[in-house]
């Protein structure tokens, strides 16, 4: 799997219209062969900071979809951010769930036993 997250620091008085805007694509987005989700975040504590996250079956559909005409619309939200998206790509090689969570709490409860002596 590959994710992609794009961080974006938003001018303030814009940023209404690129929440509009992303909202408007991310369903054009989401119909992207190969794509499993993608979804719009805001931050809790600064509203102009925004994150798309992106998950991918293969590398190759990203590279599509970076090639897309819906990706080059939203490159040109440029204009509406203080700096530069900040695109990062990453490679899952491993992903886990809840079993992951269950055995790092039963290792911890494993090791807050005090052994008798």
């Amino acid at each position: 799997m590959i994710v992609v997250r794009i961080a974006m620091d938003v001018i303030p008085d814009k940023q209404k219209e690129m929440v509009q805007t992303l909202l408007s694509m991310i369903g054009s987005m989401k119909k992207g062969a190969g794509c499993l989700s993608y979804t719009l975040f805001s931050n809790t504590e600064d509203k102009n900071l925004l994150n798309l996250l992106g998950e991918w079956e293969t590398r190759k559909d990203l590279d599509n979809h970076l090639i897309s005409e819906i990706f080059s619309i939203f490159l040109g939200t440029k204009s509406l951010l203080k700096k530069p998206h900040g695109i990062h790509v990453y490679t899952v090689i491993k992903s886990e769930g809840m079993e992951a969570v269950n055995n790092a709490r039963r290792k911890e409860n494993d090791s807050a036993v005090a052994p008798v002596t």
